[in-house]
């Protein structure tokens, strides 16, 4: 075999290169925004829907109209599902599991807003008080929320105690 075979060769078998991250989030989200739009249709509901990329996730947002609350539900439950049946959608296209973040209505920046208040508020009340404060049970998605407020705060640590979907948020001094 000579030099220029051995050189075709691994040209005509190399890999394929990944797609870049970035790339890949921005289909995810236009396959979202498709599904979601459909949704919206079916629904005869009135939304914008707003593509963008944060980090390792594609953050599909709906604003507008004002039935959309309907879609956010008590506690945000229906926007829980909603994004879980969206994730499923870009899986069917793609194959890969996605990560993708769904907010309508702004109501998950809200409460991001929300929970990051109340684990600072709790933080500076246990290095007051010295005594361990326990929350309410929350999502995955609200505890890594206020973990990340609490630790922000020197002198306290946050520990989730639980089971599912009773699990929630502890707070203690170091």
């Amino acid at each position: 075999m000579t030099e220029a075979d051995t050189t075709e060769r691994s040209e005509t078998t190399a890999e394929p290169k990944a797609e870049p991250l970035e790339d890949r989030l921005v289909a995810e989200g236009e396959i979202a925004g498709d599904y979601l739009e459909e949704l919206l249709d079916l629904l005869d509901f009135d939304g914008d829907i707003d593509l963008d990329v944060e980090g390792d996730r594609a953050i599909v947002s709906i604003d507008g109209g004002d039935d959309l609350n309907k879609l956010v539900g008590r506690k945000g439950e229906v926007l829980d599902a909603l994004q879980e049946l969206t994730r499923l959608a870009v899986h069917q296209k793609t194959g890969e599991r996605s990560r993708l973040m769904l907010d309508i209505a702004k109501w998950r920046r809200r409460r991001r807003d929300e929970l990051a208040a109340l684990g600072d508020r709790v933080a500076h009340r246990v290095l007051e008080s010295g005594e361990r404060e326990q929350l309410d049970p929350m999502t995955p998605f609200e505890r890594k929320i206020v973990h990340d407020a609490v630790s922000a705060v020197d002198g306290v640590h946050s520990e989730s105690e639980g089971a599912e979907p009773s699990r929630r948020v502890v707070v203690l001094l170091d």
